[in-house]
């Protein structure tokens, strides 16, 4: 039997369903976090074999002792995740010092985590990305807004989500930026690439091939977490032929292998000096986890399958032991900030809409992703269109 540690199961609170996929699929799930056992929810005790508290989530030596105890207790560990940004960190550290060789290890996740680094391996897979530059001066930022002109985007080379990022349109505010630099550097300025935000999502087996791929619709987080504002965002019915083969390219150059991804890429909508034709994909990040907050059941609802059972198979088999039905749908996400008065109560929305999902987003995630958020299955464009100008309408 292999024995799979997850780092935070409770934490979104539907990752519980990647632990009872692996229990469902022979494996023993162990979980470490810091959370109270009572405070779990029941659906996550009942696929946990075991569960180790910890005081401190950034105390490593904490973590030594765990994996300690459940390497006595259990053997020989064969995995170790948390599907979550903010601990790929502690989970490659993990398992280069445990000698776990199913994930990425300490030597590597720089790679994942640096935004400089990830141009490096979206080059090799010749897929263009925004010129940039590492600035630490503002006489460094003056030459490089010389070659791209304004505006220009900074933000922290090593970070998560669109925390202090910001969008400079003009001299005055690029030394304001300067005049009160954060501490979180180094920092990278990049020419700003106007337009949504295309993404290709999936998982992988460990030949780095595609298992399941999906695509969603997503707004500029860095303007959302900025101004503070609604938040909508879909699926794509379909994942286009171009979409999917620069995405294999990717996955392909940055060596991914048994994991979940989630790669942002610009689709331009005009022809771009230096990046390519109207059309072209212009790669922006690269992230080796599934898609934020709840976008894993998105997923679900847009393609009628079960993301955390396939994403177990990968796991226990190294390929797919499940086939869903295939139906085809829009999946629409529409948040609300709650310093915000809106037309229409939830009452209404929930009687006027197909809504799947209905949630309170937890207080971590909500500068990006909202405060209450309503999900819906549409059959098209327009249905979508009229869903999120419904729950987002104000008075």
């Amino acid at each position: 039997m292999q024995n799979f540690v997850f780092i935070s199961p409770e934490f979104p609170k539907t990752y519980y369903n990647f632990c009872d996929r692996l229990k469902k699929n022979g494996i023993n799930v162990l979980g470490i976090s810091s959370t109270p056992y009572e405070e779990l929810s029941n659906e996550l005790k009942s696929c946990l074999t075991e569960y180790y508290k910890v005081n401190d989530m950034n105390n490593y030596d904490e973590f030594i002792k765990a994996m300690g105890y459940f390497t006595y207790k259990y053997g020989k560990i064969n995995w170790v995740e948390s599907n979550n940004e903010y601990w790929l960190t502690l989970d490659a550290r993990i398992r280069k010092d445990f000698n776990i060789t199913t994930g990425i290890n300490s030597d590597e996740i720089i790679n994942y985590k640096s935004k400089s680094e990830m141009k490096k391996f979206y080059r090799k897979a010749r897929i263009p990305t925004p010129r940039y530059a590492m600035v630490s001066t503002l006489g460094k930022a003056k030459l490089f807004i010389e070659r791209v002109g304004y505006p220009i985007v900074v933000k922290p080379d090593i970070g998560v989500g669109a925390s202090n990022t910001h969008r400079i349109s003009c001299e005055e505010e690029l030394v304001s930026f300067f005049d009160n630099l954060p501490k979180d550097g180094p920092y990278i300025m990049e020419e700003l690439i106007e337009g949504d935000i295309i993404t290709y999502d999936g998982i992988c087996n460990s030949k780095g091939d595609v298992l399941v791929e999906a695509s969603h619709i997503t707004p500029p987080i860095m303007d959302v977490v900025n101004n503070n504002s609604d938040v909508s965002y879909y699926t794509n019915i379909k994942v286009s032929n171009r979409l999917s083969s620069v995405g294999k390219k990717a996955i392909k150059a940055f060596n991914v292998r048994s994991r979940f991804f989630h790669l942002e890429f610009f689709k331009l909508k005009e022809t771009k000096r230096g990046l390519g034709k109207a059309g072209r994909y212009v790669a922006l990040e690269a992230n080796m986890r599934p898609a934020g907050g709840y976008t894993p059941d998105m997923i679900n609802f847009a393609n009628s399958l079960d993301i955390y059972q396939l994403w177990a198979d990968m796991i226990a088999y190294d390929e797919l032991k499940h086939t869903y039905p295939g139906d085809k749908y829009y999946c629409v996400y529409a948040s609300r900030r709650d310093n915000q008065n809106y037309s229409h109560s939830r009452d209404e929305i929930l009687q006027n809409y197909n809504v799947v999902m209905n949630e309170r987003i937890p207080d971590v995630l909500s500068a990006a992703m909202g405060d209450e958020m309503y999900t819906a299955k549409v059959e098209n464009l327009k249905q979508l269109e009229s869903f999120v100008e419904y729950v987002l309408e104000k008075k």
